[in-house]
């Protein structure tokens, strides 16, 4: 948990220096980027909130054993013959989920206009599993192989955060936006798989495979859309979606609503 709020941020003040060291100096014209228009509330500077929300998770569990049984039959008659470690044993699962966290970051507002930067966490349980099985009878060499692939995948997303920039329109007391950034994770990720049968009417020796990856670090990108509203005197709501997308070992998407309060000093 700590790694994913330190790394989000960290690239969140990356790229808020970036950002600060791209803009011109307004020298006078400065204070005027505070001014709004009549009846629409000041957004600039920095805020904090907690949020909690729900979503899904899909995951594709295709290719999540196929390495390790490619290992496991390297020169085999049975990996060069059938291909076992390209079987479609495991297919694609969804789930849902929980979670809670909060969000830090600053705006700048030029009349309606509002950019800012958002360093955004939630703890909770996300992911999913899944197991298949394949068996398949063939013959090569004057040889007979019965061959059985078993095999089950899990992954549990502990942590999800992003480092997003904002984009919004100040509409009243109202502040529709959009974001985009890089989605940072931490997962329990379990592959196991085993492969047995007979060849020729004997019983070879089970190869198993079980890669187990705790608290491993997983990284994408994340996108979204969100309304903050202005309650009183720096104290707002928030109603938001994201999806972020994780380049991970096996490949998971986690997309959530939410639901935040927050306070802008």
């Amino acid at each position: 948990m700590r790694r994913v709020l330190i790394a989000a941020i960290a690239m969140t003040a990356a790229m808020q220096g970036a950002r600060a060291a791209d803009m011109p100096e307004f020298g006078p014209l400065r204070g005027a980027m505070v001014d709004t228009p009549r009846g629409v509330v000041n957004w600039q500077g920095f805020y904090v909130g907690g949020q909690a929300g729900t979503g899904a998770s899909d995951m594709d569990f295709t290719n999540a054993t196929q390495g390790a049984v490619a290992t496991l039959l390297t020169n085999t008659v049975i990996q060069n013959t059938m291909a076992v470690s390209d079987w479609p044993v495991l297919g694609k699962s969804s789930s849902r989920g929980q979670g809670w966290g909060g969000f830090v970051g600053y705006n700048a507002q030029w009349d309606d206009v509002v950019l800012g930067i958002e360093a955004n966490y939630m703890h909770g349980s996300f992911g999913g599993s899944t197991s298949g099985y394949m068996g398949r009878i063939f013959s090569t060499g004057g040889v007979t192989y019965d061959v059985d692939y078993n095999a089950a995948a899990s992954i549990k997303v502990n942590d999800v955060g992003s480092a997003r920039l904002r984009a919004g329109w100040a509409i009243g007391s109202f502040l529709p936006y959009a974001f985009g950034g890089v989605a940072l994770g931490q997962a329990d990720i379990v592959r196991t798989a085993r492969i047995s049968g007979t060849q020729g009417g004997t019983a070879f020796t089970p190869l198993v495979s079980n890669l187990v990856q705790n608290s491993h670090f997983i990284y994408g990108y994340s996108g979204g859309l969100g309304v903050d509203m202005m309650l009183y005197r720096g104290l707002f709501v928030r109603a938001e979606w994201e999806y972020q997308k994780f380049a991970a070992p096996i490949n998971t998407a986690v997309s959530t609503v939410r639901a935040g309060v927050g306070y802008k000093f």
